[in-house]
């Protein structure tokens, strides 16, 4: 029964230093995930809406909104 106890712990520990050795490429993917977001965010806030149908004021008030002759 300790043979196989110390088989699992052994395991779990091969299992732990594979998961730790790959770790920092892992972070490394997520960071340049992340700057690669905030570049498009970036751009698609600088360029404005791409579409004239964003801009339209006509539209329904979303929920929580009130029109402004609701209010008069």
């Amino acid at each position: 029964m300790s043979f196989l106890i110390f088989i699992g712990v052994a395991a779990l520990c091969y299992l732990a230093w594979r998961i730790m050795d790959l770790l920092p490429d892992a972070i490394f993917r997520l960071s340049e995930i992340q700057r690669d977001i905030a570049d498009i965010r970036r751009k698609l806030t600088d360029n404005g809406p791409e579409t004239p149908d964003e801009e339209e004021e006509d539209e329904e008030p979303s929920a929580g909104e009130s029109s402004p002759t609701a209010d008069a």
